[in-house]
């Protein structure tokens, strides 16, 4: 072969190639949206991940405690893998970064607070990272309790939460700054804590709640769940939510059975009605405080006189300064439409139901007892 049909060849070859390689490059930048570097690394992370699907999908432990995670606005899936292997949530950081990429993922991972848990798979928690929503938990107050055990029983005993029982208090309780508007739609006096306020329901809460932000919701769930008719009659008849909400709690506290909730009301509105005291136990318990590791503790007969409290109305006539408790909507109902009726004393039946005996005078009263 001549040199010159050599050099035609070569030329032939390296042109071959280099349409080729052109060919290639097109096919790969149209492949990759143009973006080839980040397909190659995208390809090269799939092939890592068929030798590691085992590692993918095994857990770090079996502590079923959840781990509060913050991945800020800005995080590179490199920041997060580093912050999870910190807090013991995955152990292979450069796995995590493969299967994000992989997965396309790493462009679908939020900002926000989320609950991990070790018994996750790698695999699982890059999918929760991708939905800050979905992390939520549940937070129940029960009808009845007092500020200090939404506080210090139900928020401290909730591994959820990222703030303490103290915390929330400082959010709620007496002298905390409060929502001026919702305190004036209410009544709540100068300094008053939110007391009675903190509706009683099953609520789903975000994993970023804050003390403030679950007072809120809170509040407005008691403003939804009282409505208009419940406002209105308590205007008509001369009395601010506070005082209703007041009554309420100590209704709440009192019955046993719901649909006896408004003929005890009547026994407490017939005893306002003519300036007799109340003579409500559970204020006493409420004046009391916490007691033998108890915030409603049985009453001894001296207690009724020996609790020097504002709030005790066996030494003081009138309502009590604010409310006790958190009463459900059953409870305010029936501070606002009371029964009808000539009772001012009542005392528990004797069979053990819950239901009471109403009395007319304090000699009918007297012959209830068991």
């Amino acid at each position: 072969m001549s040199a010159r049909t050599l050099g035609k060849a070569i030329a032939a070859v390296i042109a071959m190639l280099l349409l080729a390689a052109v060919i290639c490059a097109a096919v790969v930048l149209i492949a990759s949206n143009g973006n080839p570097t980040d397909f190659v690394l995208t390809q090269l992370a799939r092939l890592r991940l068929t030798t590691q699907q085992d590692a993918l999908d095994r857990p770090i432990g079996t502590d079923t405690t959840p781990v509060r995670f913050v991945v800020a606005s800005g995080d590179s899936p490199r920041t997060i893998a580093q912050n999870l292997v910190t807090l013991g949530l995955i152990v292979d950081e450069a796995l995590f970064i493969d299967y994000v990429r992989a997965e396309d993922l790493d462009v679908q991972l939020e900002a926000g607070t989320f609950f991990l848990y070790k018994t996750e798979s790698t695999r699982q928690i890059a999918q929760a990272l991708t939905d800050s929503a979905s992390s939520q938990f549940t937070f129940s107050i029960i009808e009845g309790e007092r500020l200090e055990e939404i506080a210090f029983n139900r928020i401290d005993a909730n591994r959820f939460f990222g703030f303490s029982g103290a915390e929330f208090y400082a959010a709620v309780g007496p002298g905390a700054p409060l929502d001026p508007g919702f305190a004036q739609t209410v009544g709540l006096p100068s300094g008053a804590s939110l007391e009675g306020f903190l509706f009683p329901d099953t609520y789903q809460l975000p994993a970023a709640v804050t003390p403030v932000m679950l007072r809120d919701i809170l509040t407005e769930q008691f403003t939804t769940r009282i409505g208009t008719e419940i406002p209105q009659a308590a205007q008509q008849q001369g009395l601010s939510l506070y005082q209703v909400v007041t009554l309420a709690s100590i209704i709440q506290r009192e019955a046993v059975r719901v649909d006896e909730m408004p003929a005890i009301s009547s026994v407490y509105r017939n005893r306002l009605a003519i300036g007799m005291k109340l003579d409500a136990d559970p204020t006493v318990q409420y004046g009391m405080g916490l007691r033998n590791g108890m915030w409603w503790p049985q009453l001894t007969v001296a207690d009724y006189q020996a609790v020097l409290s504002p709030y005790n109305t066996y030494r003081n006539n009138g309502l009590p300064p604010g409310p006790i408790a958190s009463p459900g909507l059953s409870a305010i109902r029936a501070a606002v439409f009371p029964d009808q009726s000539e009772y001012y004393y009542f005392r528990a039946r004797c069979d053990g139901s819950g239901y009471h005996n109403f009395a007319r005078t304090f000699e009918e009263h007297l012959a209830n007892a068991c």
